[in-house]
């Protein structure tokens, strides 16, 4: 057969933040080379697939990945030399074999996932479509609404926001290229507003800005004007989301407010509060509104917000079938954010967002605060048709090469390109 795997060679990478990963490239007989690179998150679940690092504090502070590499081209390679790339089920289901734990803590998820997008990527090669097809249905094609991160705070920035990203999402445009449009002009509008007052528009991890604002709720409010300025109507043409990313600020069952000094708050001041932003602003969805382990508070502000808005699971689900079932029986949520780097292989996520299928749960396509300028992502989202996508602010070429790619996903599609929530 002439798509065998004939050689797999991994390599240590930096990411955007400057910080070690791991890049894979699957090579075919055929001459065909699939390669893909991993991200890495800082806002982490607790039961998230292990990420491999080294430990040695001479190389990168300890964050070299050097063992994952390692463990890529004299453990993975050798099992799966001379199969076909396009067998995902068999070769994911042979690393989690080989690697034998729950959390992939042997080989590390980030040497398991390289692979295992780098086969997907060499089998729609090989096949000579595009990953979006190859992964996908071109009945169930759909360009996703961008859910742009346009003030960072929570551990992606140092300043005085509490609550980790503030997002806009532009779903009243006709087309991908109209939203992208939209959130840029936002974007830049906000550059503007954000001098007028005084304020650093230096950016964050993903690249949204990161200035010291009085409280959470200023955050909104400059949003709003930023919108407005853009030329567009809030809560019409342009929505808003949040990911508080809570387990970041809660401690021992309580929400501290540490960074913008307003207090300390249990899981029932949470939801007034998130009532009062919902009631005020013109939010669609809240991710990770209470702790991950607030099974009870993310239940109760479901069962309170939940049918006037997008609940969202991401360090509560870890895009984890068992913990999404439990989130289905518990009706804790409505939505999960999906990472591949969460749950370590193709295969994996594609189960979970099954699930999320099954159970009419919305589902999102996340990057990580740590990403490089890798798309498979992009096509991913086309691919699964869940409407929408979490790719970080207007800037950073990192951010910027997924939506470009998304551009050009529309434009091979033409005039029939769904996109939609």
């Amino acid at each position: 057969m002439k798509n065998q795997i004939i050689s797999i060679e991994a390599m240590e990478i930096l990411d955007s933040r400057g910080n070690p990963t791991i890049r894979t490239r699957v090579s075919l007989e055929n001459g065909v080379c699939g390669v893909s690179s991993v991200p890495s998150g800082a806002s982490t679940g607790e039961n998230e697939a292990l990420e491999l690092r080294d430990g040695d504090k001479k190389r990168y502070g300890g964050k070299g990945v050097l063992n994952a590499v390692d463990n890529v081209n004299s453990k993975i390679a050798p099992e799966l030399l001379g199969m076909t790339p396009d067998k995902q089920d068999e070769i994911d289901r042979m690393m989690l074999e080989l690697d034998d734990t729950s959390t992939k803590s042997n080989l590390g998820a980030n040497a398991i996932l390289s692979v295992s997008m780098a086969a997907s990527v060499a089998a729609a090669m090989s096949q000579k479509v595009p990953l979006y097809v190859y992964l996908g249905r071109v009945s169930e094609l759909r360009l996703p609404v961008p859910m742009m991160n346009i003030i960072n705070g929570g551990e992606h920035a140092d300043n005085s926001v509490d609550l980790q990203e503030f997002m806009i999402i532009p779903s009243g445009a006709s087309s991908f290229r109209e939203a992208l449009r939209y959130g840029a002009e936002t974007f830049h509008a906000l550059k503007k507003i954000l001098q007028s007052k005084g304020y650093a528009t230096s950016v964050g991890d993903e690249g949204g800005f990161a200035p010291n604002l009085e409280s959470n709720e200023e955050a909104c409010e400059v949003i709003i004007e930023a919108i407005q300025l853009a030329g567009y109507e809030p809560g019409k043409e342009i929505f808003m989301a949040i990911d508080a990313a809570a387990s970041s600020f809660c401690n021992q069952g309580s929400y501290i407010f540490q960074k913008s000094g307003s207090g300390t708050k249990s899981s029932t001041d949470m939801m007034e509060f998130y009532g009062s932003l919902v009631e005020n602003y013109p939010i669609v969805s809240i991710e990770d509104p209470m702790d991950e382990n607030d099974w009870e508070g993310f239940s109760a502000i479901t069962k309170k917000l939940g049918d006037k808005i997008q609940i969202v699971g991401d360090d509560l689900f870890v895009t984890n079938t068992d913990f999404v079932s439990k989130g289905i029986s518990k009706k804790a949520a409505n939505a999960v954010l999906i990472k591949l780097n969460q749950i370590g292989t193709v295969s994996e996520t594609l189960a979970t967002i099954r699930l999320c299928q099954k159970a009419g749960w919305n589902y999102i396509i996340s990057h990580r605060s740590g990403e490089t300028e890798d798309t498979f992502m992009a096509d991913f989202a086309v691919a699964m048709a869940g409407g929408q996508i979490k790719t970080g602010s207007a800037s950073r070429s990192e951010r910027i090469a997924k939506y470009n790619r998304l551009l050009e996903i529309e434009s091979e599609i033409g005039e029939s390109a769904n996109f939609s929530i």
